[in-house]
């Protein structure tokens, strides 16, 4: 018999294998970023149908296989279903998870990582936050806890309300990062401090982000 493991975690990518089978790619508290297979998940009778999708998070039963985890259970306590009506917030939130799922692997740390993509993409499902300012604060976070955060660039001069602003983002909780409104200049400032940071340590095109930029373009 296998040995199972529990394991908490968010579905950041899940593609078809074979007729009825699913790929997913998992990261999780205990084990960093996982592959797991799950047999029959596309089956619109199975009960991991919806435990398989992007931005499900919960916790998994799986065991080590050759190559990659398998699937069999999953308990599932968010499935996000309120981006499905709301196109701007999916686009946003499936940036997060390709830019999570690029920054993770396996067997390392992973918890402040999946902190940080489960409190971003819950702040996406309230109105009251700006999706930019959510979008500027993931990704300059991301860059700190990563120890990849490089200050502010020396050859500009940022307003007051920004460098306040990023001091909170890099110095505080997880779990108090989405609990401050800043104004349109201030804003722009730190969508600029976000893709900057992102171009320096990201070597590849996010495939997410051009489909999230294209969208804004649209409205």
């Amino acid at each position: 018999m296998p040995d199972y493991m529990i394991v908490t975690g968010m579905v950041l990518e899940a593609t078809p294998v074979n007729d009825y089978d699913r790929r997913t790619v998992i990261l999780t508290k205990e084990t960093g970023k996982i592959t797991a297979f799950c047999r029959g998940a596309r089956r619109q009778n199975s009960r991991l149908l919806a435990a398989t999708n992007p931005f499900a998070f919960g916790k998994f039963k799986v065991y080590e296989g050759r190559s990659a985890y398998n699937l069999i259970d999953a308990d599932i306590s968010y499935y996000f279903e309120e981006l499905r009506a709301d196109p701007d917030g999916a686009f946003l939130g499936m940036y997060f998870l390709e830019y999570a799922s690029f920054y993770t692997y396996e067997n390392n740390d992973e918890t402040m990582m999946l902190k940080l993509l489960f409190q971003s993409v819950r702040a996406i499902t309230r109105e009251n936050i700006d999706n930019r300012l959510i979008r500027a604060v993931y990704e300059i976070k991301t860059v700190q806890i990563n120890g990849e955060y490089p200050g502010l660039p020396g050859d500009r001069t940022f307003k007051p309300a920004t460098v306040r602003a990023v001091d909170h983002i890099v110095t505080s909780d997880i779990e108090h990062l989405y609990t401050f409104a800043v104004s349109e200049e201030v804003l722009n400032e730190l969508s600029f401090l976000g893709d900057l940071y992102r171009k320096r340590v990201v070597d590849r095109p996010f495939k997410s982000l051009q489909m999230l930029e294209n969208n804004m373009l649209k409205l």
